[in-house]
């Protein structure tokens, strides 16, 4: 009689072998080409404008002796310029104004489409959304011609009620005519942001806080206005890069206003002007840089303290 054997057969080198993984370096040089496209035209759409223009401002332009090198010279003249100082007020009090307005209509709107007593949620939705389509220069175009007050829908109002409103294009209203433009042009954008927040919000959540008693003002309250918190983190950043970046309607609106809106109504209007007008290049391109470090430093500020309760948690 043969004895069975009991042990299970040792396991040849070839059975336990592990299949070779690509080296760490093969597999960087893999990815990088997926990425390669995206790098090449992030490179010379988005970094070459932003060296150049640091290139420029370390250079001025003389009419005699040429360009020569001043290094920070130019970021030295622009700290002490007045006008650059007046617009960049002037936009940080627009801003401080124009965003909250909008923002607040924003939700307003993104509440009442989410609402189930609205009826005809698609056409209003594309109704508020439709200004966004709207090019800026047409949009402050149509506003500046109902806002004049000789031969606009202003001065026809004045001829119909035989009453003198106030001139929107003066110096005390005209920049909340701009604002008026801008609020019309993006409440319909960023009720879109807050709206597509809310469809995240599971309806189950709702019936149980139905259950529990809940009306609809707590339930907007406990619900719908803390999932609409990062969105709303993302549209006041978006609103406040925004408004730094005021350029068209001051730009359109000043052809209408000309004593009203000078050349340095706003920061960008003001090295728009500088570089085109002034052929002073080099100031220029400084400008352009001090306005973008603000713009991130405002807009990083603003993104680090409203999300920074969530990321605590």
């Amino acid at each position: 009689m043969t004895s069975v054997p009991t042990t299970a057969p040792a396991r040849t080198p070839a059975a336990t072998r592990v299949p070779a993984r690509p080296s760490r370096k093969r597999r960087s040089w893999t990815g990088l080409w997926f990425v390669a496209p995206f790098l090449c035209v992030f490179l010379v759409v988005i970094v070459a404008p932003i060296l150049y223009a640091v290139y420029l401002s370390l250079f001025r332009d003389r009419l005699i002796g040429g360009t020569i090198f001043v290094g920070a010279d130019n970021y030295l003249k622009a700290l002490q310029d007045p006008e650059f100082w007046s617009s960049l007020g002037r936009v940080g009090g627009y801003m401080l104004v124009q965003v909250p307005v909008m923002l607040a209509l924003s939700v307003f709107a993104a509440l009442a489409l989410d609402s189930a007593r609205l009826h005809f949620r698609p056409l209003y939705r594309i109704a508020l959304f439709l200004p966004y389509a709207v090019p800026a220069v047409v949009a402050a175009l149509m506003w500046g011609f109902m806002y004049g007050s000789q031969s606009g829908l202003v001065g026809d109002l004045n001829d119909l009620l035989g009453v003198v409103l106030p001139d929107p294009l003066s110096s005390s209203w005209v920049l909340v005519a701009i604002g008026n433009v801008a609020t019309w042009e993006f409440v319909g954008f960023n009720m879109l942001i807050l709206y597509s927040a809310l469809q995240l919000v599971p309806r189950e959540r709702y019936e149980a806080a139905t259950l529990d008693g809940a009306g609809r003002v707590r339930i907007v309250r406990h619900i719908k206005l803390p999932a609409m918190k990062q969105s709303l983190v993302l549209a006041v950043v978006f609103s406040v890069i925004g408004s730094f970046q005021l350029f068209n309607e001051p730009s359109v609106l000043k052809s209408l206003a000309p004593n009203t809106i000078s050349s340095a109504y706003t920061p960008n209007l003001y090295a728009y002007n500088l570089s085109f007008a002034g052929q002073q290049f080099n100031y220029a391109a400084a400008i352009s840089i001090l306005i973008g470090l603000i713009t991130m430093i405002v807009a990083y500020v603003i993104q680090y303290f409203g999300t920074r309760r969530e990321g605590a948690r």
